[in-house]
């Protein structure tokens, strides 16, 4: 309902939180009726509550002023911790529940109790915003609907708010405050839902689960104390904010139903008659059950179908296929979102999915055990959000892979892989410190699932480029791992003593496996099903119950025809040769490509029968020719400043950067040695600027590092932090490097000098921005939007370089997005301003592959195995 900023009082010389309504919200309530009404929370002077400084009118904006207090949320602690001590828990609660009290004698009640309203100065909690709520709607005097807002948050609405009520009391507080401890137990509130309006009418309709159910250590007389100050009618709850929090402390302190004996109150003989009653009518009942029980049931039937979804709501080519709830009541998929990819839910009583609110940008990600959570990464961050969505919780930010999978055990861990899945990590899901299970420099390691009862995890396993994939395991206790399955992708295991597993070819297979010593024990058995491969790899899953969730059918995004279009400043596109066309194997298959520095020749990094090689196509017109010819791939071409060689990335023996004659002559030589992502020479010649960390980094993320050739025998760090740096770009005159990162929590564009990096930094774009390039005269840097917007900033460099605010060009059209611009610029420009891109200019398929499900899999499954 406002902004909040951080202001100095000048007449006081403090800093205060002055917080600024909306203008809609003010149009509606009116300035002075609301100054009238804030006085009776003016006067409010509790310990536990932060006093109001201040309010009034300024232009047409209504304000009020209220302490700056160091410190942090509630819902900040438990973003960082999920769960709360139950004795830390408690204590926040009751010293609340002592303002509450104080509140409630002078008739003022707060409606909007959320952990965001509870600040913990010394962890101390003072409660903000108090009769704030009261004011606003007192104010409006019943007109709130036509702001749009409502007064309260969803998730710790009292029914009675929830269903608009006039008249709302003090147990109304007590309902809120009771959810936000419910949340500090267990990790979740009481109720979940995929949008506001399902949460209300669960809050409605539905009671909460005990709490004792979501964490067993919680005693009694508190979770009786929770039960009662959640119970639907106002009534039935707590009288009292005193009363609940006496029954918090009272360890005696229980309900008729945890108490278990109030029904039976009454005299001697009416016990026993009724015990009588109920004991013959047990007996029937048991009777009747055991004849139900040892009656054969016929074996539920299995039911294959497909999903078919709009395309407003269709999972993304290219993403992994959906997970499925332990019970198989839901999957969840990776679908659109405005400007790039979320998470969707679609359960299996429902015609269309919701998406997940919290997760977009995930690239990978997984269920609870208990169908209660989502473990998701993106941007190099793990971190989990209740199924129906909500503020993400983050678990672990330091050397996370994004797109390589991660698996949630039923030991209340979580598995990722290293960034550059260069081993497997293992994390708390409640919060806590990561530890390492393995790591590896020499295999990629990707993809994890979890095996029962914590005996360790299985993975796939193969060296640079996928080209052989394994299925390999390894303890939770660490060591190498040990291969299971040569030639195959994606192992789930299946009680009592089975494994299926799937082969690079889409085949499914199932084989007998003992658990303890992770090793297969007999031969293996072809099953029916075929999925859908993508680049040699694919997966499926397998829920507790039983459901079967596949990718079937489809080819992913073969036989793309692009050909290189110039793009001038307005965004007009003009072929640049028409004669030549040539296809990416995949929507994410960019192997680059650049202009020479007199604009003569463009180097492009192509996969054709031969291979992924580098070729060169002289411009306008002209054959291309091939300048690499080793049977492994190269990609990611660059040129030397003299025109006359082109650089690239070689995964081979010694992987490395090399370089090789631009006209296709001699061969190739290396540069430097290692595992690298990309190589630029800089325009004087003297560095070898390299982007590593995809594989083998253990110290921190994508890391920008630099080679003095003929000097340095070694990369030394130019940009190695904890975060992603990518996407180098020097200036034409060398001084400055201009590279994105995503230290803010989202990626953008900086610029700082070369090489001397710790000079200063500016940050370029705001809002997201990506795949930086100057222009051939460095006065503008130019980059991608979160929007696909080509911007452009004016750059002023002396001793130090400005930026100036950056402008859209033009929008880029998804047809000239067809390689991916995560990690690697997809165009040049050239000197007189223009861009060269690759334009989609035909797809012969574009089938990403059908969703299946078969629920009862299992039930089919062991009938074939005992044939």
């Amino acid at each position: 309902m406002a902004t909040v900023y951080l202001a100095q009082d000048l007449r006081h010389d403090r800093l205060v939180a002055l917080k600024v309504l909306k203008p809609e919200l003010a149009a509606v309530i009116g300035a002075e009726r609301f100054v009238q009404e804030i006085k009776t929370t003016a006067a409010l002077q509790h310990p536990h509550i932060l006093p109001l400084f201040d309010s009034g009118t300024a232009d047409g904006f209504l304000y009020y002023v209220m302490p700056y207090i160091q410190g942090e949320t509630l819902r900040s602690k438990l973003d960082r911790e999920s769960q709360l001590g139950v004795a830390d828990a408690v204590r926040i609660t009751t010293d609340v529940a002592d303002a509450l009290e104080y509140a409630h004698r002078h008739n003022v009640v707060h409606r909007d109790i959320k952990p965001e309203n509870i600040l913990l100065h010394d962890g101390r909690p003072m409660v903000a915003d108090f009769g704030i709520a009261l004011a606003l709607s007192a104010a409006a005097g019943g007109r709130m609907t036509e702001t749009g807002m409502s007064l309260g948050t969803p998730h710790y609405m009292s029914p009675e708010q929830a269903t608009a009520e006039k008249e709302i009391t003090g147990r109304s507080d007590i309902y809120s405050l009771g959810s936000v401890l419910y949340e500090m137990l267990s990790g979740q509130p009481p109720h979940l839902g995929g949008s506001a309006q399902q949460i209300i009418m669960k809050i409605i309709a539905e009671d909460a689960q005990p709490v004792t159910r979501l964490r067993k250590s919680v005693p009694a007389n508190v979770a009786a104390a929770v039960s009662r100050s959640l119970e639907k009618l106002p009534a039935d709850r707590f009288a009292t904010a005193r009363e609940f929090a006496d029954a918090l402390r009272d360890p005696n302190f229980r309900t008729e139903e945890t108490a278990g004996v109030g029904a039976w109150a009454g005299s001697a003989g009416g016990s026993r008659r009724a015990l009588a009653a109920v004991s013959g009518l047990a007996l029937l009942l048991l009777v009747a059950a055991l004849a139900g029980w040892l009656r054969p049931r016929p074996a539920a039937p299995v039911i294959r179908y497909g999903l078919s979804l709009p395309p407003s709501q269709a999972m993304l080519l290219g993403a992994p296929t959906p997970d499925v709830a332990p019970d198989g009541s839901f999957i969840v998929y990776l679908g659109p979102a405005a400007g790039g990819s979320q998470l969707w839910m679609k359960r299996r009583d429902s015609y269309t999915a919701t998406p997940i609110q919290g997760t977009t940008g995930a690239a990978s990600y997984t269920v609870s055990p208990d169908g209660g959570w989502i473990a998701f990464i993106t941007n190099g961050r793990l971190s989990k959000v209740p199924i129906g969505g909500g503020s993400p919780l983050l678990l672990a930010s330091d050397n996370v892979a994004s797109t390589y999978g991660v698996a949630w055990l039923d030991d209340g861990s979580i598995v990722y892989p290293l960034r550059g899945a260069a081993g497997l990590m293992r994390v708390p899901a409640g919060g806590g410190t990561p530890s390492l299970i393995m790591r590896s420099d020499s295999l990629i390691t990707l993809l994890p699932n979890a095996l029962p009862g914590g005996h360790g995890i299985m993975f796939e396993s193969c060296d640079a480029g996928c080209s052989t994939p394994d299925l390999w395991a390894v303890g939770l206790s660490g060591g190498p791992g040990h291969r299971l399955v040569p030639d195959a992708v994606t192992g789930v295991f299946v009680a009592p003593n089975h494994l299926v597993y799937g082969s690079a070819s889409g085949a499914l297979f199932v084989a007998p496996f003992d658990l303890k010593r992770l090793e297969l024990t007999g031969p293996a058995v072809a099953l029916d099903e075929q999925l859908a491969t993508t680049g040699g790899t694919q997966q499926f899953h397998i829920s507790a119950s039983g459901t079967l969730v596949m990718l079937t059918g489809g080819a992913g995004a073969t036989g793309r025809t692009f050909e290189m279009a110039w793009v001038d400043r307005t965004g007009r596109e003009t072929p640049v040769d028409t004669s030549w066309t040539f296809q990416l194997t995949s929507i994410a298959s960019n192997h680059g490509w650049a202009l020479s520095p007199d604009g003569s020749r463009l180097a492009i990094g192509l996969s054709t029968p031969s291979g992924d090689d580098i070729w060169v196509k002289p411009l306008p017109a002209g054959a291309p020719y091939r300048v690499t010819f080793d049977p492994l791939p190269e990609d990611r071409p660059h040129w030397t400043p003299d025109n006359q060689y082109v650089t690239f990335v070689g995964i081979r023996r010694p992987g490395g950067i090399y370089r090789h004659r631009a006209d296709g002559s001699g061969t190739d030589s290396l540069l430097m040695a290692g595992t690298m992502d990309e190589g630029v020479v800089s325009p004087d010649g003297r560095w070898l600027v390299l982007r590593q960390g995809s594989v083998g980094s253990v110290t921190g993320g994508r890391n920008i590092t630099g080679v003095r050739l003929g000097t340095d025998t070694v990369p030394v760090p130019i940009l190695s932090t904890e975060f992603d740096e990518e996407a180098i770009a020097l200036s034409p005159d060398g001084r400055w490097i201009a590279y994105q990162s995503d230290e803010t929590g989202r990626t953008e564009v900086f610029v700082r000098p070369f090489p001397n990096t710790d000079a200063g930094k500016r940050q370029v774009s705001s809002g997201g921005g990506v795949a930086p390039l100057w222009s051939r005269d460095g006065s503008e840097l130019f980059f991608l939007s979160r929007a696909n917007d080509m911007m452009a900033a004016r750059m002023t460099a002396s001793q130090t370089i400005d930026a100036g605010t950056p402008v859209a060009l033009f929008h880029v059209r998804d047809a000239l997005l067809g390689a991916d611009a995560t990690y690697y610029t997809p165009w040049d420009v050239a000197r007189d301003g223009r861009f060269i891109m690759a334009r989609l200019v035909t797809v012969a398929n574009d089938d990403p592959g059908a969703i299946v499900v078969v629920e009862n899999w299992l039930s089919d499954l062991r009938r074939k195995l005992k044939r």
